[in-house]
């Protein structure tokens, strides 16, 4: 389980604060099933600073970080920074699920992906 203390700046803290009001459609979507304890009674987080990176989701009584990727995380530069991203969050011991924004279209897949992924 991720109990390491908060390593993030002032930056990373201000834009998170600022991604939460500025979520996206997608974003908004999965939320409204996650928040609250919805999902399976499991306590998640949105945009939550680790390091030098933000995360969209978070439920770190599972050590489960879920990203909501548009396509612009297809591209080459993108994939990886994403992949030295994962790397950095994995080996604080973080499993992350990467999400298509397109697949919360079908949002009972996508919970049944998450919750294959940690019950």
């Amino acid at each position: 389980m991720y109990k390491h203390s908060h390593n993030y700046n002032e930056y990373s803290l201000n834009n998170a604060k600022n991604l939460r009001t500025e979520m996206t459609l997608f974003e908004q979507k999965l939320w409204y099933y996650l928040r609250a304890k919805r999902f399976y009674g499991l306590r998640f987080r949105r945009q939550v600073p680790i390091g030098n990176y933000i995360v969209d989701f978070i439920c770190k009584d599972k050590n489960l970080i879920i990203e909501l990727d548009g396509s612009g995380h297809l591209e080459n530069e993108q994939t990886e920074h994403d992949a030295k991203r994962d790397k950095y969050l994995e080996n604080l011991g973080f499993k992350i699920l990467r999400i298509y924004n397109n697949d919360i279209n079908d949002i009972n897949a996508v919970l049944q992906h998450i919750k294959n992924n940690i019950l």
